[in-house]
């Protein structure tokens, strides 16, 4: 499995409630509120609403996988966003370690809006407890309430020009 990840480059948008077959049915499914919390600690998500933010967490993923499981792989195209609830991972680039990922940390948010390929490993040092939104999950919130766009657009906007150091810009 190393070499796949998760395989999860079949993203889809499940029934609520409902977990992927290939990983079981003994995902302990997480609260709701706890989700909205953990998605509203992303700075891609700082400018929606609550109920914006809930209607992310009902197309999430919960799941469970063991030490040693490839989340994601440098070099490989991007296609969800983690959250992880319990348990830590380990983010690795060339084979360096870089840093170490636990309870609230997430990563992966780029993929939910542009197809680009991972900048690092990142793989579960324990047990590991996390959710997903994919990037189809993520493109039909946006066909169906066009404000989160315009709201992650804004966001995105500001964090470029905080970071241009142009002091031209506002």
């Amino acid at each position: 499995m190393a070499a796949q990840g998760l395989g999860l480059s079949r993203p889809e948008i499940l029934p609520r409630g409902q977990v992927r077959a290939e990983y079981g049915s003994s995902v302990r499914r997480f609260r709701q509120d706890a989700k909205v919390e953990a998605l509203k600690r992303s700075p891609l998500f700082e400018g929606l609403s609550r109920r914006q933010l809930v209607e992310i967490a009902r197309l999430t993923d919960d799941l469970e996988e063991p030490a040693g499981t490839v989340l994601c792989e440098e070099g490989s195209r991007g296609r969800e966003f983690f959250v992880i609830t319990d348990g830590r991972a380990v983010v690795t680039r060339g084979g360096k370690r870089l840093a170490t990922l636990g309870k609230g940390d997430f990563f992966g948010e780029i993929a939910l809006l542009e197809p680009v390929r991972r900048t690092a490993t990142v793989t579960a040092a324990t047990p590991l407890r996390f959710f997903i939104v994919s990037d189809r999950a993520f493109s039909a919130i946006l066909e169906a309430d066009p404000a989160v766009e315009r709201k992650v657009l804004r966001t995105l906007a500001r964090r470029l020009l905080s970071q241009s150091g142009d002091p031209t810009l506002p």
